[in-house]
């Protein structure tokens, strides 16, 4: 009963918020970007927020720390300083700056300005769309996996319920809305973040013994690179890590900040929040090996194969008082919010802002995307929930799909595009089809979900490499040109 109160008051507070947001949103601008006016504290923390959600607690806490053991800590660090850091730090004064400057509110109109190219705009506003939305799912599998086993709840009603939370306050208050409650989630994920890490530590019976559990196991499970070895976890890594530099919905941030002091203190918060989202949720999805056994938890185990989406949420339930296990509930529950409505927005903003003003109303205004901006929001939530319904694959698989495709599109074009003046439309569509192709070619082909990172990684490293060899052959191509 104490956690479906605290349940229906946060969900209170979520609404109301987006209400009060609802009556200063009255164009896209305000509602897509809040107008560039966010500061650096509530620019950080729902970059965090919309960066680590339900797929990192359920999903890839669990996943990962099942089969890599303390290893798993390697992507912890890389999201920390690569996904993190070094995105605030070597792009976010410059994203900030090329979006004002070229008065662009996406990241396909950016590639579109960029390059002089339309069809640039149109093929990624496209990509967006078909591939954020299993990335969409995949969040609501995670936290209807959650919600189904601490409240015994059907799968199928937890996931309908947040839908409707999802659409009721996006569609109010718009970005406005979700960073006034991305600040309040975040503080939650920290609070909930160090609770879980204190509590399974504590029933592990402490850190040593953690250790010589782990080890008892399987001596890999406590090794640097875990069992599956260093280059299925530098995949991990470089899959998570490097693909934020063009992730469209956490870009989207430095697109609605206000200044670049705003850019450097918001650098420091992010990377803090990061460090301690990432470490914690790593380091209870190693203790997963201590805790669940198939001699003890034999439902867990269908098939013979671990059901290691569902090790979280048991865990959660079955080792931390349910007081405080309120605040990771909440955590979850605060971690996906705001990772949804990220998702949300950019995938509407590429089907009205880039598509629909972009090639079918050219003169539709400000105030007239906002309608159509709702609707959109309502339509990519119904998608979502039809996919998560259906429940194609684990939750690791369908992200690492989504990450891979979307990074595969966009790494190349968009960081090129932003750092080197060099890089040309042919370089960008060349790179940017290679990228996508390989992934979705070795995808379909491959019959193991295990290469899945691999897979992914693979598409985003042929983008960058083919970009600046397509602009080498041109220069030369041209050089010869010029000297007959």
């Amino acid at each position: 009963m104490f956690k479906i109160v605290t349940l229906v008051l946060y969900v209170g507070v979520i609404l109301f918020i987006g209400y009060r947001s609802m009556k200063k949103t009255k164009t896209f601008g305000e509602f897509f970007l809040a107008n560039r006016s966010v500061g650096p504290w509530l620019t950080a923390f729902t970059y965090g927020t919309a960066y680590f959600s339900a797929v990192l607690i359920i999903g890839f806490a669990g996943k990962i720390g099942w089969g890599f053991g303390l290893s798993s800590m390697w992507v912890a660090l890389g999201n920390t300083v690569i996904g993190t850091f070094l995105v605030w730090k070597l792009l976010g004064v410059r994203i900030m700056r090329a979006s004002q400057k070229l008065g662009v509110q996406t990241m396909p109109e950016f590639l579109e300005a960029r390059y002089d190219s339309r069809f640039l705009k149109a093929y990624s506003a496209v990509c967006i769309f078909v591939f954020l939305i299993p990335y969409s799912a995949s969040v609501y599998m995670g936290l209807s996996y959650l919600f189904q086993i601490n409240f015994n709840v059907p799968y199928e009603y937890v996931l309908f319920g947040m839908a409707l939370l999802t659409a009721l306050y996006l569609t109010m208050g718009g970005y406005k809305a979700v960073t006034i409650v991305d600040i309040f989630q975040g503080m939650i994920m920290i609070a909930g973040i160090i609770v879980m890490v204190l509590m399974f530590t504590d029933n592990a019976g402490g850190f040593a013994k953690i250790l010589t559990t782990l080890d008892s196991i399987d001596p890999k499970l406590t090794s640097l690179w875990g069992p599956p070895g260093w280059l299925s976890i530098m995949a991990l890594v470089f899959l998570t890590s490097v693909a934020p530099f063009a992730m469209p919905q956490l870009i989207q941030k430095f697109y609605g900040i206000k200044d670049e002091k705003s850019v450097k203190i918001g650098t420091i918060v992010a990377t803090a929040f990061a460090l301690i989202i990432t470490f914690g949720a790593y380091y209870s999805g190693a203790l997963t090996r201590v805790f669940i056994s198939a001699d003890k938890y034999s439902g867990l185990f269908e098939g013979g194969k671990p059901a290691v989406d569902k090790f979280m949420p048991v865990m959660i339930r079955d080792f931390v008082p349910e007081l405080l296990g309120v605040i990771i509930l909440l955590l979850v529950f605060a971690a996906s919010m705001s990772t949804l409505a990220a998702l949300v927005l950019v995938s509407s903003s590429s089907i009205v802002k880039d598509l629909y003003q972009g090639f079918i109303n050219r003169d539709a205004g400000e105030r007239k995307l906002l309608l159509p901006m709702r609707i959109a929001c309502i339509v990519a939530i119904i998608l979502s929930v039809i996919l998560a319904l259906k429940r194609p694959v684990i939750i690791v698989t369908m992200l690492s799909i989504s990450w891979g495709a979307v990074a595969s599109v966009f790494l190349a074009p968009f960081v090129y595009g932003l750092l080197w003046k060099r890089a040309t439309k042919l370089s960008a569509i060349i790179s940017s089809f290679a990228g996508l192709g390989t992934t979705l070619i070795w995808y379909a082909l491959s019959e193991s979900t295990k290469l899945v990172p691999l897979i992914a990684s693979a598409g985003m490293i042929v983008s960058l490499v083919i970009l600046p060899v397509v602009v080498l052959i041109q220069t030369g191509l041209n050089s010869k040109t010029s000297n007959a």
